[in-house]
């Protein structure tokens, strides 16, 4: 077993698609609309199925904004150096929501941003080979 997607249902589809691919460098990697039930989905991801898990944006016609819950928590995406993710965010029009430094009672760098719905993603620093063999 693996997961293969996340859904998220968003309020404007073309904000979220924006925020995921131009902010969190994600690629919309397929789009489809079902007038007859009212919604629109949205495949995005770092690469698709079956290699990696995808996130599902879906628009439900009329529909700006929902209650998330105090159950949702995050999504988490690994990036190589979390400092200049967020610089990156910041500089795209983004959302941070906690700068990037350790965790609380750990060494791993963390950082949170915030999507136009409001749903948080956790940025977790994860150096790649070449950058740990550096330092």
């Amino acid at each position: 077993m693996r997961i293969l997607h996340t859904m998220l249902r968003v309020g404007n589809l073309q904000a979220s698609i924006d925020f995921y691919t131009k902010i969190l460098g994600m690629t919309l990697l397929r789009q489809s609309d079902n007038p007859e039930y009212k919604y629109t989905l949205a495949f995005l991801g770092y690469g698709s199925n079956p290699e990696h898990a995808e996130l599902e944006l879906t628009y439900n016609y009329g529909v700006d904004s929902y209650d998330l819950g105090s159950a949702y928590g995050h999504i988490a995406i690994a990036v190589p150096d979390a400092y200049q993710a967020c610089a990156d965010v910041k500089a795209n029009g983004g959302n941070v929501t906690r700068e990037a430094g350790p965790v609380k009672g750990g060494k791993t760098v963390i950082a949170f941003v915030q999507d136009p719905d409001g749903y948080k993603i956790e940025l977790i620093e994860r150096k790649t080979a070449d950058q740990a063999t550096s330092l």
